[in-house]
């Protein structure tokens, strides 16, 4: 099993800037990638930025935050972190650590979430 444990989130004015953190803990021998996601009121949840290690720590955003968000990992720690930067009203929402984990000889995808963490950016 795994756990996820997210931190950073709160409120805060447009233009300013916070850190997400998610610590990673259980059984993570072949983790495929780790992320985070969002899901706004009334919508669906979207990527937000992931870190695909099997593809050698190759990293993809979203449209909206490229240039503004900044995704990072500890490999000691199983840990990945989002910088976020000049932030919107937009990016209002329950933020969500994700991890895939590559299970068994069938080499099948297990999904992990975290609790969520509330941000809330104020114009």
């Amino acid at each position: 099993q795994v756990q996820l444990v997210e931190s950073g989130g709160g409120l805060v004015q447009a233009g300013g800037s916070l850190r997400l953190s998610c610590a990673a803990s259980g059984s993570l021998s072949s983790i495929n990638s780790m992320g985070w996601y969002r899901q706004a009121p009334g919508k669906s949840r979207e990527m937000v930025a992931r870190i695909i290690i099997t593809s050698g720590g190759f990293t993809k955003y979203a449209d909206s935050v490229k240039g503004r968000f900044t995704i990072s990992r500890d490999n000691a720690k199983n840990a990945v972190y989002l910088e976020m930067n000049s932030l919107k009203s937009t990016d209002t929402g329950v933020y969500y650590c994700h991890i895939d984990v590559i299970r068994g000889s069938d080499l099948v995808l297990m999904d992990y979430w975290g609790q969520g963490t509330q941000v809330t950016v104020s114009s």
